[in-house]
């Protein structure tokens, strides 16, 4: 059986591998688009990470060719990619100024001045169509964000809040002409924030390697199914006699301070780097995200330390707080637009976590109480592994590319196959084991 399991799961990867599409695959910078409402005009700015840039022109460039011989290509792309429409249906004009080229998050991004004219002088809601990058790649995120000046032409950056997010499937959102209410912003940045982790392959991965031994005990420097328990001087439990099934109740008290300890690392960086407090360049950050998911893919192979799980996920979740931080950092919010955003943005996180909890660990303590978990859990985090050191290789530079894109973009794009398919394989586990249903509730 445990050699069947193994098998299956070897041409899963490679079936996976074969059927995605490496092009719709690569992980997508962020663009952003920031509008300031004025009685008569709307003002802002463009933000097109130079990266990400390339590929959806498919030309090679860089930070000297955007404002060189490719500077009047650009310009025409990016214009042709932008529009503005009022209520009534009647087209708005839209102006991009002089580019320049600036480095956010340590990432080089093209920026355009934006402006956007009413025909009658008068600005009312409008709808903005967007589509620059995202025509091209399925995977990219750009963030709209509106403050408004009603106050004898002051702009009261206290009424800055966040528009809404565009991408391959909404290329337009309406942008209201009277300020907006703090709820609007709250509920955009949760579900960006269910976004970013829902559809972030590293992230996913991350919790994954942590939920995978929840349902196991350490004994002896190996993961034992469960054992009878008796807490040694230091409050971990020991295994002494024969074994009994570690009960469903453990292994959700173990899942819940996985689960918290990784939200207590990432809200306290998340808020230091959004605030300004902290920075740290993306390149490095991203790179300590694909360790983390190493360290804990080993972690799930053979115990690292007792409880190494809930230290893991507190640890490495301080890195992940900076990468979620990159996506807010830069969007021009103020002090109370940023609390908004920040709780909102921590509300989606927490949402997508969950879950991911609710979808897979039912399968998992399942899984653990039959001989097939092993296997299971050894391939599981050998694949993350494997995933895991290819994102550090790319994005440390050291190789060109990861030829994993394919796969991770397809299981990601398809969650609720992959839950069914960890959920049928415990069925059939536990029905070819002969365990008693009842075991699972010990």
């Amino acid at each position: 059986m445990r050699r069947l399991v193994s098998a299956l799961l070897l041409s899963a990867f490679l079936l996976v591998g074969g059927l995605a599409s490496p092009a719709a695959a690569h992980p997508m910078s962020t663009s952003a688009v920031l509008l300031d409402i004025r009685d008569d005009r709307v003002e802002g700015e463009v933000q097109l990470p130079i990266d990400r840039l390339a590929i959806a022109v498919d030309r090679d460039l860089t930070g000297t060719s955007v404002l060189g011989e490719d500077r009047s290509f650009l310009k025409r792309y990016t214009a042709q990619h932008i529009s503005a429409v009022g209520e009534d249906g009647s087209p708005w004009t839209v102006g991009l100024g002089t580019a320049s080229v600036r480095t956010i998050d340590g990432t080089a991004h093209l920026v355009y001045p934006l402006t956007i004219r009413p025909p009658d002088g008068q600005v009312t809601d409008f709808r903005l169509r967007y589509d620059v990058i995202v025509e091209e790649l399925l995977t990219h995120k750009v963030i709209a964000t509106v403050r408004y000046d009603f106050d004898r032409g002051i702009l009261k950056a206290d009424d800055a809040e966040t528009l809404g997010v565009l991408d391959w499937d909404t290329k337009s959102l309406r942008v209201p002409a009277d300020e907006g209410s703090w709820l609007k912003g709250f509920v955009t940045t949760a579900g960006l924030g269910i976004e970013h982790v829902g559809e972030g392959a590293d992230h996913l991965l991350f919790l994954l390697m942590l939920l995978v031994p929840a349902p196991l005990v350490a004994v002896g420097g190996r993961w034992r199914t469960g054992a009878t328990r008796v807490a040694g001087a230091d409050g971990v439990a020991e295994a002494t006699g024969a074994a009994a099934v570690t009960s469903p109740r453990r292994s959700l008290v173990r899942v819940v301070h996985v689960v918290s300890a990784f939200a207590l690392g990432h809200s306290l960086t998340l808020a230091l780097a959004a605030s300004g407090v902290i920075h740290v360049p993306s390149r490095p950050v991203e790179t300590l995200i694909a360790l983390s998911i190493a360290v804990s893919a080993v972690h799930a192979i053979r115990p690292l330390v007792a409880r190494g799980e809930v230290l893991i996920a507190a640890g490495f979740g301080l890195v992940h707080g900076l990468a979620f931080a990159s996506l807010i950092g830069d969007l021009g919010l103020d002090r109370g637009s940023l609390v908004t955003t920040l709780l909102g943005f921590n509300l989606g996180i927490e949402l997508t976590q969950l879950l991911v909890v609710v979808l897979i660990m039912p399968s998992l303590i399942v899984l653990s109480r039959t001989t097939v978990y092993p296997a299971f859990r050894i391939g599981v985090a050998a694949i993350g592994l494997v995933f895991s050191v290819s994102w550090m290789l790319e994005r440390a530079t050291l190789t060109a590319g990861d030829p994993f894109e394919g796969a991770q973009t397809w299981l990601v794009g398809h969650p609720l196959l992959v839950a069914g398919a960890v959920a049928t394989l415990a069925v059939a586990a536990r029905v070819r084991c002969g365990v008693p249903w009842a075991a699972t509730g010990k």
